[in-house]
């Protein structure tokens, strides 16, 4: 993953159409490179999880053009390469396993791995809310076994949402507006020859979580039908 890092590096400190097209054969490479480990990455996922079996690498990675249309930031690119395993796909809204390659730069986020559900749509975010109130206990549970993660609180209400009692022990989970763990990763986790190993590792531990949440994500489905 050498290659990788050092590509999306150069790329953040070069980032324009000029540079990109004189280096768009590394680029290309890169992305082989890339996609290779992903395609890897599912079948050994889909090994421990079976909901995330038959997913192909496009099912689950992204474009590097950046949509630029609404942003101040007119940069082409993007500075990162990011794989979203999830049931059915990266748009489908349930929870998943996130690899995230972004070198330190302006962003905040850097290499991780993500598990859980992201910016849920109104009616799953509620379905979520309604799980950690009926089963809390069993999120706490599997929270410890995903043992390295941590909880993402950055995005949360000011107060309990409304139909929602204040006052459990679960007020802070019930201001979230998604429900995420992380695990920053630094390049000599990325560079290791065992990394499919040790990321299958790591992502094993978040699967009771997103067990939970993808309950709570396919009864909001099955109601909205």
């Amino acid at each position: 993953m050498r290659e990788v890092l050092d590509f999306m590096r150069e790329l953040s400190a070069n980032n324009n159409k000029t540079w990109f097209y004189a280096n768009r054969e590394r680029y290309t490479r890169v992305r082989k490179r890339f996609n290779g480990f992903v395609e890897e990455l599912i079948d050994g996922l889909a090994a421990i999880d079976p909901s995330v079996e038959g997913l192909r690498v496009q099912d689950c990675t992204y474009r590097i053009n950046r949509d630029t249309r609404f942003s101040p930031d007119k940069s082409p690119y993007k500075g990162w390469l990011g794989a979203f395993i999830a049931p059915h796909g990266k748009s489908s809204g349930y929870g998943g396993y996130y690899f995230h390659i972004e070198p330190e730069g302006d962003s905040k986020w850097h290499n991780q791995l993500v598990a859980g559900v992201y910016m849920p749509e109104g009616p799953v975010l509620r379905s979520l809310r309604e799980e950690i109130l009926d089963n809390g206990a069993e999120i706490a549970q599997a929270l410890r076994e995903a043992e390295g993660f941590t909880l993402y609180e950055g995005n949360k209400l000011k107060r309990t949402p409304k139909g929602f009692p204040a006052g459990t022990e679960y007020d802070e989970w019930l201001k979230l507006k998604e429900f995420w763990i992380t695990r920053p990763v630094d390049e000599q986790f990325l560079t290791d020859r065992n990394l499919l190993r040790n990321t299958i590792r790591e992502f094993g531990k978040t699967k009771h979580l997103l067990e939970i949440l993808n309950r709570a994500v396919k009864y909001a489905y099955d109601e909205m039908m």
